[in-house]
């Protein structure tokens, strides 16, 4: 039996990093204004300037940062498992002001203190840092992702620079390691020498878009309230013209508009991929409603899987498969046994790590959606190593699969494919990621239906298969 790895005695605070020197100096500090300059910036950060990030979560989230022992966990059978997926913070703003954002419009406002854009110096430690990771682990690949901010911001020439960085730092570090690369987007800065610029390097785009019609998109839009869907649209016919740099299109879920024509005005777009995202929320900050009186987060209703499940009936039962949806297929692939590869389902280690602007390093970003430095380590490039990180807390937390879960989500016989739900849908203020997803409900009509599908496609496969080859006569 595994032993206890719950501790009521508080785990030393990581070591908080002096100033890192690979900062830019010649921009200066992020000037004190809003995001695309929308007035004054708050004279203070949302829980006071100077708390230092152990004191925040302990606060915040007792689970895991003052309950969970890491030594213990390590004793028990969980051992670290390397990062293979580095997301480079390449610019801290955006071009449009999407009233959803997490990181600009919700719980966490760090990208205040973040200089505009990544700095040379500090592009060329990240790359040393991600290349002795990857040597210490002998990883066969490591996957980057461009980030923002919207990372288009970026000059043409510049915008491979990272990935050649990296690339580089591997070839003389970790030659075995091979590289995947995306860039990821609002659509509305793709032009023809951006796409040529990252093609040149391998780097594939992906784009952020809630729909195909304008109508889809009313909450991505510019700083002064106007529509991003015109130039998202231009740009995303633009790069499916070029299908071998074209990794895909996001979707956050709007129950506001309809599941069927939001597919298929996608489709629009021959996306090779498309992910439908559930709206960052947690018990504290529950997700938006359903449309009309009654609806939405009521006792058992399921509205995000009424949506997603006239989706899926869509994709499921089309006479050709037009692109792939990332959701389905991931829970398709869990019923059948098949390893997750993503966070948000099953119970797969966490593996991603996020590089700021500055040189600090976090945890995913999808935590900001939580509370104030819910992301923050305490970390940087110039004082850790990634190996590091693997200690820290938040992140072995989230490496423990099912000893990581709610009593009630260890018991569910859902749990191989749910894995709890993405990790920030768990959280409640003052007690943190041990509680069920709020989206429980949802996720469990969700992947019942879709079990008893492959079922029935299971079924009606074997029937055919006797109808055209029916078992021998016994002799």
């Amino acid at each position: 039996m595994r032993r206890a790895i719950t501790s009521a005695s508080a785990l030393p605070a990581p070591a908080t990093p002096g100033p890192d020197p690979a900062r830019p100096t010649a921009e200066g500090p992020a000037p004190a204004t809003r995001r695309n300059g929308e007035g004054p910036a708050p004279a203070t950060r949302h829980t006071g300037e100077g708390t230092a990030p152990a004191a925040r979560h302990a606060r915040s989230a007792p689970w895991p940062y003052t309950r969970l022992d890491v030594a213990a966990a390590r004793a028990a059978g969980h051992p670290p498992h390397p990062i293979r997926q580095f997301v480079l913070k390449t610019r801290s703003r955006c071009n449009l002001a999407c009233t959803y954002c997490y990181v600009y419009e919700m719980a966490d406002q760090g990208w205040r203190d973040q200089p505009v854009a990544m700095a040379p110096a500090t592009t060329a430690r990240a790359a040393q840092r991600i290349a002795e990771h990857a040597a210490a682990h002998d990883l066969p690949r490591v996957d980057l992702v461009l980030h923002g901010g919207e990372p288009l911001l970026t000059a043409p020439a510049a915008l491979a620079a990272p990935v050649e960085a990296v690339r580089a730092a591997l070839a003389a570090t970790s030659p075995r390691t091979r590289i995947t690369a995306t860039v990821q987007t609002n659509g509305t800065l793709i032009t023809r020498g951006r796409l040529t610029a990252l093609a040149a390097s391998g780097i594939r785009v992906g784009v952020s878009l809630d729909g195909g019609l304008p109508a889809h998109n009313t909450r991505r839009v510019d700083r002064a309230g106007h529509p991003g869907f015109g130039a998202a649209a231009r740009g995303l016919r633009l790069l499916a013209r070029h299908p071998d740099s074209y990794a895909g299109v996001l979707c956050v879920i709007d129950l506001d508009q309809d599941p069927v024509e939001t597919y298929e005005s996608l489709l629009a777009f021959a996306p090779p991929t498309v992910a439908l995202l559930l709206p960052l929320a947690n018990w504290s900050a529950p997700p938006p409603p359903g449309p009309g009186p009654g609806s939405g987060r009521r006792p058992g209703g399921t509205p995000y899987a009424d949506w997603l499940l006239a989706v899926f009936e869509r994709w499921w039962h089309d006479g050709e498969r037009r692109t792939r949806i990332r959701l389905f297929e991931e829970i398709i692939a869990l019923l059948l046994g098949l390893p997750a590869t993503t966070e948000t389902l099953g119970l797969a280690p966490a593996a991603t790590a996020v590089i700021e602007t500055d040189g600090s390093i976090e945890q995913a970003d999808s935590l900001k959606s939580a509370y104030e430095g819910a992301a923050a380590t305490g970390m940087a490039l110039d004082t850790h190593s990634f190996d590091q990180l693997l200690d820290h807390p938040g992140f072995a937390a989230r490496q423990l699969g099912r000893d990581a879960l709610a009593a009630g989500c260890r018991a569910c016989e859902l749990v191989e494919v749910c894995g709890g739900g993405h990790y920030p849908h768990r959280y409640r203020a003052g007690e943190g990621f041990r509680q069920p997803s709020v989206y429980c409900a949802d996720l469990q009509v969700l992947i019942r239906h879709i079990a008893t599908a492959v079922q029935h496609a299971a079924t009606a496969g074997r029937r055919r298969a006797t109808a055209v080859h029916p078992p021998a006569a016994a002799s």
